[in-house]
């Protein structure tokens, strides 16, 4: 009995998953050339689905399409890390700012005990296990604004810091003590920022915000944090 044909929809989701777990990871690095043949043995699609996944890819800046000779994998430049790094900048120190104190203080109580979590990832040298709580510890302060929209937008930047990371993988285990140091010293300062636990929630402002050197410090340290993981300029 033949088998039952694959939804395309489903095969091109998969081709598309494939392919870009692929970038994100570094199995297809930058400046390197994809076979539409290739990713589909691979995938075990045929070819339409595979050209519709690097379609889709090409739109969303991943690599650029060739007609006849394949897809090669854009390498990011200098300028697309600074503007990652800026944007994560922004979004994450905007959203502490406008979350309530005693939110600032109960997501930095919660984060401390991710950090053993992190030490351990990056003492086994599990770079996947690392990215992936890496970027859920720095999600945690925009979660802490409850702001749909700006966790939305802030997701939107998910793959693009997994393919950073990724790449910088040795980087990161060199790094290891100092990111948590790092990351250590930003919850310092987000607790700081905040109320006790078991405070009401309620927000603080006003023009004399007694958190404010707090927060201040909070984004200088995410500033200073983000500037060595990506290699850029103070």
């Amino acid at each position: 009995m033949p088998d039952a044909p694959i939804d395309s929809d489903s095969a091109a989701s998969r081709a598309y998953r494939a392919i870009l777990d692929g970038i994100l990871t570094g199995a297809h690095t930058g400046g390197s050339m994809l076979s539409e043949s290739a990713i589909a043995d691979s995938v075990g699609v045929s070819r339409t689905p595979v050209r519709a996944a690097l379609i889709r890819l090409q739109d969303e800046g991943w690599l650029t399409i060739f007609p006849k000779r394949g897809a090669l994998v854009r390498e990011v430049s200098a300028q697309a890390v600074a503007d990652l790094a800026q944007s994560k900048v922004l979004l994450e120190s905007g959203a502490v700012r406008s979350a309530c104190s005693t939110l600032r203080r109960r997501t930095a109580e919660s984060l401390r005990e991710q950090l053993a979590e992190q030490r351990e990832t990056l003492e086994a040298r599990d770079l996947p296990g690392f990215v992936e709580l890496s970027i859920d510890f720095h999600r945690s302060f925009v979660i802490a604004a409850r702001n749909a929209v700006l966790t939305e937008l802030y997701d939107r930047l998910a793959d693009r810091q997994r393919f950073l990371l990724f790449s910088y993988g040795q980087r990161l285990f060199d790094r290891s003590d100092e990111i948590l140091a790092e990351h250590a010293a930003m919850l310092d300062a987000l607790a700081a920022a905040g109320a006790p636990v078991g405070a009401p929630v309620e927000a603080v402002g006003g023009d004399a915000d007694p958190t404010e050197p707090a927060l201040a410090r909070f984004e200088a340290l995410l500033r200073h944090h983000l500037n060595e993981t990506y290699r850029l300029d103070p």
